[in-house]
């Protein structure tokens, strides 16, 4: 019996501190809901921020709620390319020698030191969805994409498993171009 599920395309985000917020916004300044996402207490925000590389700039970037303990964003490759950075793969929250860039909101502005990364494919799944799709956390696992005219089967993909969401795979703008990803996506899980 086959386990399906469907599949989200990430776009580009950022995620930050409280604290950040604060110097990018204003003290005052509040994160506010624009959207729930399929992950339960997490939402995308009004806030927008733009972030800044090497070779240019991209504007109105979304900001993640609710805060974290760390400031990180999540490009594709594309987009790390084009501002000129060196964003290695990673699950989100793993940033130790990620790339740098500057935040700039309407308050003020923010360098990190690290924390671009480009978002490896994951699958987000509840401990007892997990049970009966018969994965563990962190295990890689495959995911078959059927579509139109651009199926394909994602190697690398990592189980995350989490209480408050039921079973979901990310893939980045560039992976979900490259399926030919819909809003209707479905992923079909392949044990290596």
């Amino acid at each position: 019996m086959s386990y399906t599920f469907p599949v989200e395309t990430s776009a580009r985000h950022v995620h930050l501190t409280a604290e950040d917020f604060a110097t990018l916004f204003g003290a005052d300044a509040q994160l506010t809901v624009k959207k729930e996402l399929s992950i339960k207490g997490q939402f995308a925000s009004n806030e927008k921020v733009t972030v800044v590389g090497p070779k240019k700039s991209q504007a109105n970037v979304s900001i993640l709620g609710p805060f974290r303990s760390k400031s990180q964003v999540e490009l594709s490759a594309t987009d790390a390319r084009s501002l000129g950075l060196n964003a290695p793969v990673r699950l989100s929250g793993d940033l130790a020698g990620s790339a740098p860039c500057k935040l700039v909101g309407p308050a003020g502005e923010v360098e990190l030191a690290e924390g671009v990364i480009v978002a490896k494919r994951h699958l987000h799944i509840s401990a007892a969805e997990a049970e009966k799709a018969n994965v563990a956390n962190g295990e890689v696992i495959m995911v078959k994409i059927t579509s139109a005219d651009r199926s394909l089967i994602f190697d690398d993909v990592e189980v995350r498993i989490g209480e408050g969401c039921d079973a979901t795979m990310h893939v980045d703008t560039d992976e979900s171009n490259a399926a030919g990803c819909t809003s209707a996506t479905v992923g079909e899980l392949i044990k290596k």
